[in-house]
């Protein structure tokens, strides 16, 4: 069964990503169970129930102009690591915890390009570093101010302020205690009010 078979985005998804009523019966559970019996559109039905919500926490993680194939990333490994799966975290939990891996090893990609560019034309600049249409989207204030935060608080406020997932499975999905998760996002969003109060705010 091929993997690019199974990671189509189906056609017949109707707006905000809901799926025909007999799919929103079955529990991730039972989804991830059929998958492990070989049934593909099970895991079609898992993309289409999770792909959005993915998309949105790589949205704001990562470089935008490689935001398609990020996600295809994120399941491509979901799939493959399907075997794996214990169970004994959501399947939510587990394919966000996927998504941040996807989002981590793509920021240091970023990270070891910019030290290449930078050795390359560290003299001058040159014409290629004006803007383009994706360094349009940090015009807007929160994507600025989450852009100036650390990536390990960019991501605790992504994963709980914006995307709403509690502060336990935040835990479980970066790995870190709970006390951790709230000392973070204490910190983070210390940091988004001072740079919110630069820009002229008034909180």
């Amino acid at each position: 069964m091929g993997v690019a078979q199974v990671l189509v985005v189906p056609t017949n998804v109707s707006q905000g990503g809901q799926f025909n009523s007999k799919s929103e019966g079955e529990s991730d559970h039972d989804l991830v169970q059929q998958c492990l019996k070989g049934d593909s559109q099970s895991f079609r039905k898992l993309y289409r129930r999770h792909q959005h919500r993915v998309r949105s926490i790589l949205y704001q993680l990562c470089d935008q102009s490689s935001l398609d194939d990020l996600v295809q990333e994120v399941f491509l490994r979901a799939w493959k690591g399907l075997p794996k799966f214990r169970g004994s975290a959501k399947f939510s939990t587990w394919l966000y915890r996927i998504a941040w891996n996807v989002a981590s090893d793509q920021r240091q990609k970023v990270v070891q390009g910019r030290t290449q560019l930078q050795n390359i034309t560290e003299k001058s600049p040159t014409q290629q570093d004006a803007p383009d249409l994706m360094e349009l989207h940090y015009q807007d204030l929160v994507q600025r101010g989450l852009d100036s935060l650390s990536f390990d608080h960019r991501t605790i406020l992504v994963l709980h302020d914006l995307e709403e997932v509690p502060q336990k499975e935040v835990a479980q999905i970066l790995d870190i205690p709970v006390g951790t998760v709230k000392s973070r996002l204490f910190h983070a969003r210390a940091a988004m009010r001072q740079f919110l109060k630069q820009q002229g705010v008034q909180l």
